[in-house]
């Protein structure tokens, strides 16, 4: 009797032990750059206790992002990762694309979804892979704008109406014929129209009609090279106060402390929620430069930045691994619904009531959220931001461009200051990307 109960007691534990081991927790393994993607993924998370989320968060900072992700990818230690648009063609068509399941392998119904959440078609060319098919959707849209002050606008132009300053710059016109007659006007009145040539570069960049590598060889397209001579009477007609972006200077014009008073910036809703709200001088309407902004549409559509969401092969072959993997990637770039995490981050509720309001990848989203923010004076942000994102280009860009585009605005600048000629310029731009990015000329 005492053998079958030990027998009986064994094949209980023994029972126990697989249950406890059937039900451990599915582990999905997330990269990313920063902390934003894996504060989405904690607050899905905490729904589904069921599953552990494995994060690793490598800086971009020196470039030791990719190389450490690439060898994580190549040992199959990757589920979901990010990939921001400076480095994003590299992961969905280029050396490391291969790594990257579609989305439609995860069993999600791609088209349709992009369909009725309304996502900007330029988000979607990017994160499609050599074969056409969708590897990497966006969460933010990044479609740019014309940010300008209110009382500038008023003294030059004699309102701050978002339309008649749009008609002033040539908002919407694909030109810039109205906005160097506009630079002009301002600069009667002591203005500098932008802060440094860097406020107009994005604008030239995604307006190209191709990217920088033709058949395998370096292509510069003639959109990208007017911005010379663009960058040149920035500077030779006091049109800027030739600050250089992501520098003190740059944030001092933000807060109207440089030589000139500026105008205007361009950019997306990003750069007004965490760069100019910050360096405004204040953080209440009449501090600062804060509530004295407005936007409008840029003369020419464009894009900046971005985040995108990849899953990898080695996930979707994962029976445990793929219905996960799906949720978490449809929940952070796909649902439309009021408490998905795009309704939330575009209405500035994810963390709680009064966060960050910012422009969501969803069009369907955005149109009936609340964007309205006190730092532009009350004026309800999406109204621009959404057509915004319908006029970007996303074809024009490959792997190389963050690399590239550094080589060459260093030797625009070079150009603008005098310090070489045009040709000089060019030549050196050959040269420099042909020795450090080994592309063909």
């Amino acid at each position: 009797m005492k053998k079958i109960l030990s027998v009986i007691c064994g094949l209980a534990v023994a029972t126990s032990l697989f249950a406890a081991k059937a039900k451990a927790p599915v582990t999905i393994n997330l990269w990313a750059f920063t902390d934003e993607i894996p504060g989405m993924v904690e607050k899905w998370n905490a729904n589904h206790p069921e599953v552990k989320i494995n994060t690793t968060i490598v800086a971009t900072t020196n470039g030791e992002y990719q190389p450490a992700l690439n060898t994580a990818l190549m040992n199959g230690e990757v589920d979901i990762y990010a990939a921001e648009a400076a480095f994003i063609l590299k992961y969905a068509k280029g050396d490391m694309s291969d790594y990257a399941a579609s989305y439609k392998d995860l069993g999600i119904k791609i088209d349709k979804a992009i369909k009725d959440a309304d996502i900007a078609s330029y988000t979607v060319d990017i994160g499609k892979n050599p074969k056409g098919q969708v590897v990497g959707l966006g969460y933010q849209a990044t479609g740019g704008c014309f940010i300008y002050r209110r009382s500038i606008a008023k003294k030059v132009f004699g309102s701050d109406d978002p339309k008649t300053v749009q008609a002033a710059i040539g908002g919407g016109s694909q030109s810039w014929t109205k906005f160097w007659q506009a630079a002009q006007k301002l600069a009667d009145n002591g203005v500098a129209i932008v802060s440094g040539d860097g406020d107009i570069w994005h604008a030239y960049e995604n307006s190209s009609d191709k990217g920088w590598i033709v058949d395998d060889k370096l292509y510069i397209d003639p959109k990208r090279e007017a911005f010379l001579d663009a960058s040149k009477q920035l500077t030779d007609k006091g049109w800027s106060n030739g600050t250089q972006d992501w520098t003190e200077a740059w944030y001092a014009d933000m807060q109207g402390k440089g030589p000139k008073p500026v105008f205007g910036f361009f950019g997306p809703a990003w750069l007004i929620n965490y760069v100019m709200a910050g360096n405004s001088g204040g953080s209440k309407v009449g501090e600062g430069t804060y509530g004295d902004w407005a936007v409008c549409n840029s003369p020419i559509g464009f894009f900046w930045g971005g985040t995108w969401v990849l899953a990898s092969k080695n996930a979707a072959k994962d029976k445990n691994k793929k219905a996960i993997v799906k949720e978490i990637i449809e929940w952070i770039t796909l649902d439309t619904s009021n408490d998905g995490l795009l309704y939330k981050w575009a209405n500035g509720t994810l963390n709680g009531e009064g966060g960050t309001k910012d422009t969501v990848s969803s069009g369907v989203v955005m149109k009936k959220s609340n964007g309205t923010l006190d730092f532009l004076g009350g004026q309800n942000m999406f109204d621009y931001f959404v057509p915004a994102g319908a006029y970007a280009n996303g074809k024009n860009l490959t792997q190389y461009d963050e690399e590239i585009n550094q080589i060459w605005r260093d030797q625009v600048r070079a150009y603008a200051n005098g310090q070489k000629s045009k040709a000089d310029a060019i030549k050196d731009f050959k040269q420099t990307v042909a020795d450090k990015v080994g592309v063909d000329l």
